[in-house]
């Protein structure tokens, strides 16, 4: 039952990752890659929302099945990587240290958030 649960939020996930991805990079003229920047941070939102409030279940279908089909952290390597070699080094650096920096505040809001909420 359990790996039914991570299907399905996968199922949902990743065509997310993908659609949502290409409909923030349409809306922005730049390198940096601002669709992969999005998916994670959001990605990181709902995993700390999720870890902080809902049952085992809701944690496997939403945490693990939707967040780890949704984040991408080999396409947020892969982009940094060819940021560096293109010369957009200053674009890497503000990429690693953006989307670590948001991505942990938005973790910690998503606990807080449902500490505040369900306390």
């Amino acid at each position: 039952m359990n790996w039914l649960l991570v299907v399905a939020g996968a199922m949902i996930g990743a065509p997310l990752r993908y659609l949502t991805d290409r409909a923030v990079q349409s809306r922005h003229d730049s390198v940096f890659p601002w669709g992969t920047f999005a998916v994670n941070i959001t990605g990181c939102l709902i995993l700390g929302l999720v870890t902080g409030a809902a049952s085992s279940h809701v944690q496997l279908l939403l945490g693990t099945g939707l967040c780890g089909a949704l984040t991408t952290y080999s396409t947020f390597s892969y982009e940094t990587l060819r940021l560096a070699e293109t010369g957009a080094g200053l674009y890497a650096v503000a990429n690693v240290a953006g989307s670590v920096t948001v991505g942990l505040g938005a973790a910690s809001t998503g606990v807080w958030l449902t500490g505040a909420v369900w306390g």
